[in-house]
């Protein structure tokens, strides 16, 4: 599916109304839902605590802060694209800043084409992101196998006397012929002897 078919949620914190009515615009339902907007930056850290977000666009600055700390946090922490809208007199030190970070920046003011692009960009961030995520999953996924084997196996060696390799070996064994993954063989064994 290409990046253009798919649908991405948005917060926008943004304590201009003319910004939001123009991003507004370029946000049509079908490709960017739900877009919540925020006007500081606690109202932003209210609604992300309440649900996540696959973009975070921040206009800086707003009413209680810059946005630079609140764009590196979300950008550390979570697995938001971050983009930071900055003054253009600002924009260079802003970034020396956040780009190491994983925030993009874009001077203000801002053509339609060139946010255009920075959603474009933002999109693909996210998809990285969600690669990350599901790698992530499947090696915590691997050592909690890892550790569900180890304990079947220390409960056979205690119950059964056998040594570590005979009970890796029965472990590895038994799931084979019994076409199961060790990991249920694991959840079994630790079922019976606990």
């Amino acid at each position: 599916m290409s990046l253009r078919q798919k649908s991405y949620s948005i917060l926008v914190v943004s304590a201009s109304e003319k910004l939001n009515a123009s991003l507004a615009a370029l946000l049509p339902e079908m490709r960017y839902h739900p877009v919540d907007y925020a006007g500081s930056v606690s109202a932003g850290k209210r609604a992300l605590a309440e649900r996540d977000y696959d973009f975070l666009i921040i206009n800086a600055p707003l009413p209680d802060e810059s946005g630079s700390r609140f764009a590196i946090d979300c950008a550390s922490g979570k697995s938001t694209a971050v983009l930071l809208l900055v003054r253009s007199e600002n924009h260079p030190e802003v970034y020396d800043r956040v780009a190491e970070h994983g925030v993009f920046t874009l001077p203000k003011p801002i053509t339609r084409p060139t946010m255009e692009t920075a959603l474009l960009w933002l999109a693909s961030a996210r998809e990285r992101l969600r690669m990350f995520e599901a790698s992530t999953l499947s090696i915590e996924e691997k050592m909690e196998e890892i550790r569900l084997v180890n304990r079947a196996k220390w409960l056979l060696i205690r119950e059964l006397t056998m040594d570590e390799a005979t009970a890796h070996r029965y472990i590895e064994k038994q799931a084979m012929d019994r076409c199961i993954s060790k990991r249920e063989l694991a959840s079994e064994i630790i079922k019976m002897y606990s």
